[in-house]
């Protein structure tokens, strides 16, 4: 079957607010009509996406996964139809994916400088899935860090920064000036597998919360900064390697020429 992509955007609409109301109003159409659309695209996928009551609307585990999944596939298509559009016009453009804490700026900036006829965009990636957007055709170059998938990726290294522990500043470890990876033997973390937050804003707002500790990269840390909040130094937690990725099958000159400039100016 053909993926309705008007459906699927009804169906994150709803699935953001979990209100058909706001969803309607933010999509510019009546309730009844996104109701029966969304009632319509169930009935083509065969399963049901949304569990209804009175007073709520909630996601099925198959409600769940294809919100996942369409965070990459709308995406992806808007960025094939900009191309599309990009190349009716003539326009060139770099598009720079980057991890949550990492600054490109500075190489997008001596990059322009070279290239003024250059478009450039950015994309903040997923934390747990920092290398889709190269996968996808979002982005042609990504400024990452490590752990992703690099399969398929040529990687230039581009330094290591430290991991820090990120907790409430009313924890009983927050008064100490460094740690070691035993001091948090016994505390709650929140970087397992099993308790995977879907930003960074919603794992800092838990660790405030005292829903446990996260080690997380010192950029990230800083950029979150927040006054109930500390970080602090883990002397034996493992550095974090940044990197620049691009498609080994990509050989523009366009994009090697950032590679060039954004080692020189992003390398630590």
């Amino acid at each position: 079957m053909d993926l309705d992509l008007r459906k699927l955007r009804y169906f994150v609409a709803v699935a953001e607010h979990r209100h058909f109301g706001r969803a309607a109003e933010q999509l510019y159409i009546a309730q009844p009509v996104l109701s029966r659309q969304i009632r319509a695209f169930e009935q083509e996928l065969d399963c049901a996406l949304l569990v209804r009551t009175t007073r709520s609307v909630e996601l099925t585990a198959a409600g769940k996964r294809l919100y996942e999944e369409a965070q990459g596939i709308l995406p992806a298509v808007d960025a094939a139809v900009r191309r599309v559009q990009d190349a009716d016009r003539g326009v060139q453009r770099l598009v720079v994916a980057f991890s949550p804490g990492l600054h490109v700026s500075e190489a997008i900036r001596a990059f322009a400088s070279r290239y003024p006829d250059v478009e450039t965009g950015i994309i903040p990636v997923r934390w747990w899935d920092p290398d889709a957007p190269l996968r996808d055709g979002r982005a042609q170059i990504g400024y990452l860090r490590r752990p992703f998938d690099d399969s398929g990726l040529q990687t230039i290294s581009l330094g290591h920064e430290p991991r820090v522990a990120c907790m409430p500043a009313t924890h009983p470890l927050a008064c100490r000036t460094q740690l070691t990876r035993a001091d948090l033997d016994s505390e709650r973390m929140l970087d397992m597998p099993t308790r995977r937050t879907s930003s960074l804003e919603e794992k800092f707002e838990l660790i405030a919360s005292g829903h446990g500790i996260a080690l997380v990269p010192l950029s990230v840390a800083r950029s979150y900064s927040r006054p109930d909040l500390v970080h602090l130094s883990v002397s034996d937690a493992p550095r974090v390697e940044t990197c620049l990725a691009v498609a080994t099958d990509r050989r523009e000159k366009l994009l090697l020429d950032f590679l060039e400039i954004a080692t020189a100016t992003l390398r630590h």
